[in-house]
């Protein structure tokens, strides 16, 4: 968390209150955050530069600044920006503040700390190494297909890998996997183009719907409460079918939902509707 819906979502909402203000402070409370670079020198790069577009690539929000910068940022695992009036007083978890030139204050809050800022002139080259965007045209069953064949690792693994395809992670890779009927264990080169592309569609299908849906919410213990930057919370989280149902049971054929480690991630799958069970090799 978050992953591609919920990073969606977040763009959405902030370009609106972004594009065409000005950077006219900056306060850096956690220093860490920053790629490579100072608070000091980070600061002096941002302040009275324009923001003039927002967008997503993957799990990135991407704020293109007037001079040809691009500020990159990286939300994460507990990671998520809102706008709020100056007068709000900051919680402790907000650790950097941007003061806008309409008066507002971009905020960035991380429990964790785990988010990553960072200020570019290239863009494209700090995400060469990601894959296609699963809801662009460019992304087709055969390109799925070509992407995993020769890999004996496990398909859940391959679809957590952001060369493989961009954005996903493990609430996303485990409902595509359960609509596509494939065990999460399935070595990557075992999958048919037919397997791709139901997989494919699922992916898609998936994503498009948790967009729509605002994301997913999670409350449980040490899982971030994601909130779209407006404060309200998403709603796809009322549609998971496996991710979080450990014991619980199958929507669809009513056996109990397991629970298994794939990639070093918890990973949530129906053994009656994904039949496979074959062993993970490494890649």
């Amino acid at each position: 968390m978050p992953e591609l819906p919920e990073v969606e979502n977040s763009i959405r909402d902030l370009k609106p209150l972004l594009v065409g203000r000005r950077f006219e402070g900056v306060d850096v409370r956690w220093p860490r955050l920053l790629s490579g670079m100072r608070a000091e020198d980070f600061t002096a790069r941002l302040l009275g530069r324009q923001i003039i577009n927002a967008d997503r690539r993957g799990k990135h929000l991407l704020f293109a600044l007037d001079d040809g910068q691009t500020l990159m940022v990286h939300l994460r695992m507990t990671g998520q920006l809102r706008v709020a009036p100056p007068d709000e007083p900051p919680t402790v978890y907000d650790h950097l503040i941007f003061a806008l030139s309409d008066g507002m204050e971009l905020r960035y809050q991380d429990p964790r700390k785990f988010g990553r800022f960072l200020l570019t002139t290239d863009p494209q080259q700090a995400l060469a190494k990601l894959g296609p965007e699963p809801l662009s045209e460019s992304f087709t069953p055969v390109v799925l297909f070509e992407k995993i064949q020769g890999r004996r690792a496990a398909i859940k693994g391959l679809l957590l890998n952001q060369s493989v395809v961009a954005g996903l992670g493990n609430i996303y890779a485990d409902e595509a996997l359960f609509q596509a009927g494939i065990h999460p264990q399935t070595p990557g080169e075992a999958l048919t183009l037919a397997d791709s592309s139901r997989l494919h569609s699922a992916i898609r299908q998936t994503l498009a719907t948790a967009i729509r849906e605002g994301g997913s919410t999670l409350g449980r213990s040490g899982i971030a409460n994601y909130r779209r930057p407006n404060g309200v919370a998403g709603h796809y989280q009322e549609r998971h079918r496996v991710y979080g149902r450990a014991g619980k049971p199958c929507l669809v054929c009513g056996g109990p939902i397991h629970r298994v480690q794939v990639a070093q991630r918890s990973t949530h799958f129906c053994p009656h509707c994904q039949p496979d069970g074959r062993a993970i090799q490494s890649d």
